[in-house]
């Protein structure tokens, strides 16, 4: 009987012509190997949750990306939405497929320092489904995070699902050290009630809550400039203080978000003067602060015109 070969933890099981000769212990030991290698070139991670739908989770997700981005960190996007992966829609990307390579597959590149991975590049069309249960969709998240040639990077926000359940266990699994988690909300009482639900599952699974986001904070009017309160102002700060946990700030309103997005421009890069992006800007501000602190470590170093000179003919790009 001939000796069994030594696994070799840089390949995986798919690709492996003795997998047949392991056993599922064996073979979920390798899994769980290949994403802590991959993680341990990560330096950040950060989960973006909301407690529902509709609040505008993705567009925090991306507009945080590319915000760190412009500074000149190395960033990557995980679209942990597998039923509605809308990051690729956001940032243009919606028409991209991933590449396979022997090393494993290849992220989607925005820019030079930006990189995102979704459900979307794997699906034939847009219309497609994914009718999936539990097991299946930690298995995929597993792949993406121990299969994908990710390489050294600053950070890695993962865009989460709404809710507390499958996905969000998962990824906090998965990921093992998460730096924390941004809970975004809007105004209204029936999103703040599930976004405290976020709050609460986050403790739970020890990630600590870097703060609250209040997205559709009011909106000025284009013709006498006065605020109108649409979906009230004020509760996310006000779950903030009654939770204990750091307020990120509040985003206003504006249509030229959701025209953006829906044109596949990152509304921070297009519109960077805009009240909308000063406030995702001291949003970023206050994320970046709170990874450093708790990290013990100045922020990373890296040349301030790096991040402008990645981002110089985004103007450009987005016209």
């Amino acid at each position: 009987m001939s000796e069994k070969k030594k696994c070799d933890s840089s390949q995986g099981c798919d690709s492996c012509g003795e997998s047949n000769t392991c056993s599922e212990e064996e073979k979920q030991a390798q899994r769980e190997g290949r994403v802590n290698e991959k993680l341990s070139h990560i330096d950040h991670r950060i989960m973006v949750m909301s407690g529902k739908g509709g609040v505008g989770k993705s567009t925090v997700t991306a507009n945080l990306a590319v915000s760190l981005a412009r500074r000149g960190y190395e960033v990557g996007i995980l679209d942990g939405d597998v039923h509605g992966p809308n990051i690729p829609k956001m940032l243009g990307l919606d028409k991209e497929k991933l590449i396979g390579t022997a090393e494993g597959m290849l992220p989607v590149p925005l820019y030079p320092n930006l990189k995102v991975l979704s459900m979307a590049f794997m699906l034939p069309n847009t219309d497609a489904p994914v009718v999936w249960r539990g097991p299946m969709k930690h298995g995929i998240f597993q792949q993406f995070l121990g299969e994908v040639e990710w390489g050294d990077l600053d950070y890695l926000i993962v865009d989460l699902p709404p809710g507390t359940g499958d996905e969000p266990l998962s990824i906090a699994h998965l990921i093992g050290e998460v730096d924390g988690s941004v809970v975004v909300t809007t105004p209204q009482e029936v999103a703040l009630l599930d976004s405290r639900k976020a709050v609460v599952f986050s403790r739970m699974v020890h990630v600590p809550v870097i703060g609250i986001v209040e997205n559709m904070s009011g909106f000025q009017c284009p013709h006498c400039g006065k605020e109108i309160e649409l979906f009230k102002v004020g509760g996310g700060e006000k779950a903030a203080i009654d939770l204990q946990v750091p307020f990120l700030g509040r985003i206003p309103l504006d249509p030229q978000i959701v025209s953006d997005c829906d044109g596949g421009k990152p509304f921070i890069a297009t519109h960077p003067e805009s009240p909308a992006s000063k406030a995702f800007e001291e949003i970023t501000d206050r994320v970046e602060q709170f990874v450093n602190r708790r990290a013990k470590k100045e922020p990373l170093s890296r040349p301030a015109t790096e991040g402008r000179r990645v981002f110089s003919g985004l103007g450009e790009k987005f016209k």
